[in-house]
């Protein structure tokens, strides 16, 4: 269960079984001796060991030489560095990360049996920088692929991003399993002027760049205030979605700055009602922050089936920020 586990995980490197631990390797050493049962089961199995460092690079010498230190152990199966049947690691703790001055010595020492591994090569996999298609809203890799998680997609479910803009959240979700979706009131961030390597433009040439055509069901474009799902249906396991809220890109709706003004949406331009013609842009007004936050809570209540998840950004003063700052609805918990 905990291999199964860690396979998910963005943030956790890896997960071990728990053998000993120490301030010194003699004090490593003395608790591990104490349990010759857990080694002896693996006595005749391929092996390898792994040693890093936290807080400090250990050059290939010393882990070379940490790694002979274990010779009491007596393993008598092959060495293999590729899937072994089992791995040992050792991780010694050298202080904070940042710190320019390392200390020598390790303040804390831990051995373990290797259970299993996240996936943060997936960080890599994403990278906002290999994108064929990208814009100054796109959302960071990493934190696209702990918001996948966060709405736990999966095969078979139907994830939904109202604001999709560039599309990270279709992304990584679908390479999760789940089917995606996305709108946008602005079709010119779907759409993009890139891609044309692929043959493809805006998200559909990542789309094609990662293998997802077949889990991301279509982009659309419309208001989210006017949207054109059936009312009262459930339709989302989970909305995932990075609000506008005017830091990168200010949040618009349909609508006029001072009222409606029809008599400008019914000119004729070249004999062709404005509204109809194929180059038409309905014109917007602002986007009060309150009021998308309080429109998308509003949504997720009527639009997520009983126990979906709404995973979304909100920003706040980190010194300030309270628990009861976040926004809350009657039927969501």
């Amino acid at each position: 269960q905990a291999a199964k586990l860690i396979r998910r995980g963005i943030l956790v490197k890896h997960i071990l079984e728990y053998w000993a631990t120490g301030a010194t390797y003699t004090e490593l050493f003395a608790e591990l001796k104490q349990t010759p049962e857990k080694w002896d089961a693996y006595n005749t199995c391929s092996f390898k060991f792994t040693v890093d460092g936290f807080g400090r690079s250990l050059t290939q010498k010393e882990k070379i030489s940490t790694i002979e230190s274990f010779s009491f152990m007596g393993f008598e199966g092959p060495i293999k560095m590729k899937n072994p049947d089992v791995e040992f690691c050792v991780y010694a703790d050298y202080g904070e990360p940042d710190n320019p001055f390392p200390a020598d010595t390790p303040r804390t020492l831990w051995f373990g049996r290797l259970l299993g591994q996240g996936s943060r090569e997936l960080i890599d996999k994403f990278d906002v920088k290999k994108r064929s298609y990208l814009g100054n809203t796109t959302m960071d890799a990493e934190l696209s692929l702990v918001m996948a998680n966060q709405a736990l997609a999966r095969n078979g479910a139907l994830v939904y991003d109202p604001f999709v803009g560039t599309g990270s959240f279709l992304l990584t979700c679908s390479h999760f399993g789940a089917y995606s979706m996305g709108s946008d009131i602005d079709g010119r961030q779907i759409r993009g002027t890139a891609g044309f390597k692929l043959g493809v433009d805006g998200i559909s040439a990542n789309l094609a760049q990662y293998g997802l055509k077949d889990r991301v069901l279509d982009t659309v474009v419309f208001d989210i205030c006017r949207n054109p799902w059936r009312e009262g249906t459930p339709l989302f396991d989970a909305i995932v979605t990075d609000p506008p809220y005017g830091v990168r890109a200010g949040a618009k709706r349909l609508g006029r700055k001072h009222g409606n003004m029809p008599e400008k949406s019914l000119r004729l331009v070249n004999g062709v009602e404005n509204h109809r013609r194929s180059d038409y842009l309905p014109p917007t007004e602002p986007y009060e922050m309150s009021d998308v936050i309080s429109d998308l809570l509003a949504f997720a209540a009527e639009k997520l089936v009983v126990g979906g998840r709404l995973v979304y950004w909100l920003p706040t003063v980190a010194g300030e920020y309270s628990p009861t700052d976040l926004p809350v609805h009657p039927v969501l918990k």
